[in-house]
């Protein structure tokens, strides 16, 4: 069977790292910044879209992370956010996404007296309406951010044990990753843990393994966020392997923020090969220009991944998401079988 992108695009897949305000249609930006008086850098699709999406262009986490003042300029407020939440679902149906869960900061949304509370019940809106609409189940997992406090990592982590079984499913610890130490904000991970939440947290990215080492042994993440730097400590490699760490990869955006020399040094291969769970996801489907589907095809032609490792990768995401067991199960057979009827593939490997 040739693999083309129509093919990948059909492929049922589980996306586990994607930004909700990195994840917007340039459309909708200009039309909610009419709605609600924002003033934009771009007055029509084309010249946002030169701004916001990076395409070749490369440069740090810091300039990266620096598009997102647009699109958060935008989602102030209820109205807003479960739009984007609803159309990042229908987006994502398009190209048989069975499950996602979608990040994002609820601290970032109060410039119009939003409370974090009334964030989150918009996005679940949103994300209801669009499983009714669309049939994609999806999960929340709140973000505290490295670089902005402590105390407010804590709030958040009190907001997602408020929302626990209420479509908030994880949380996270993202932004700047350089100099924002993980273990400065282990008061709120100890609060998730301590009620029985899972965690991933974003690390190895733009530094090296040691920040690795801090979202595992002092922030207890069952999962991590890129993890591109992990292979300069074989010892600490040794240990996601053994403990079935899963690591979310993201290859455009790794490249993007020269977390990797080049896309072809990349070390998902390597991973792969050792045994790591590793998963494909987006990251940022507005700034990065992509699709868990042009992640696939990518992954595909530099690293010669086939239908099987695409299943299997894909058999990972499911078992690695933060969702009751019993729904796992359910959800992976039922991706299995679509995957046996619809193309033919069985397991082929040993069960890692």
């Amino acid at each position: 069977m040739r693999i083309t992108h129509s093919l990948l695009q059909r492929l049922p897949k589980v996306e586990l790292h994607c930004h909700l305000d990195g994840s917007l249609r340039l459309e909708t930006i200009l039309d909610l910044a009419q709605k609600d008086k924002v003033s934009l850098p771009g007055s029509n699709v084309e010249d946002l879209g030169k701004i916001l999406v990076l395409g070749s262009t490369r440069g740090s986490l810091e300039d990266y992370l620096s598009r997102f003042d647009i699109t958060l300029s935008v989602m102030q407020t209820p109205e807003s956010l479960e739009r984007c939440a609803y159309e990042l679902i229908e987006d994502v149906a398009k190209e048989n996404v069975r499950y996602i869960e979608i990040r994002y900061s609820p601290i970032l949304h109060n410039q119009k007296d939003m409370t974090p509370a009334d964030s989150i019940d918009a996005v679940r809106v949103g994300l209801k309406k669009a499983e009714n609409d669309f049939g994609v189940k999806s999960g929340i997992i709140v973000c505290g951010i490295r670089n902005i406090s402590a105390e407010v990592s804590l709030k958040l982590a009190d907001l997602t044990v408020r929302y626990k079984n209420r479509g908030v499913v994880g949380f996270d610890l993202a932004g700047a990753e350089e100099n924002f130490p993980a273990k400065d904000h282990r008061d709120a991970f100890y609060m998730i843990l301590n009620n029985n939440i899972n965690a991933t947290i974003h690390a190895g990215e733009a530094f090296g393994p040691a920040s690795i080492h801090q979202a595992i042994h002092y922030c207890g993440a069952h999962r991590i966020g890129h993890g591109t730097r992990l292979k300069e400590d074989k010892d600490l490699m040794n240990y996601v392997i053994d403990h079935r760490i899963p690591l979310e990869i993201c290859l455009t955006s790794n490249w993007q923020t020269k977390s990797i020399r080049s896309l072809k040094h990349h070390p998902i291969k390597y991973y792969y090969n050792q045994g790591i769970r590793v998963t494909l996801n987006t990251d940022n489907r507005l700034m990065s220009g992509t699709t868990l589907t042009d992640e696939f095809l990518l992954s595909r032609k530099l690293f010669g991944f086939g239908l099987h490792d695409f299943r299997e990768m894909t058999i990972f995401a499911m078992k690695s998401a933060f969702v009751h067991h019993d729904e796992r199960k359910i959800m992976i057979k039922n991706i299995a079988e679509e995957l046996e009827l619809e193309f033919g593939l069985k397991p082929e490997y040993i069960e890692r």
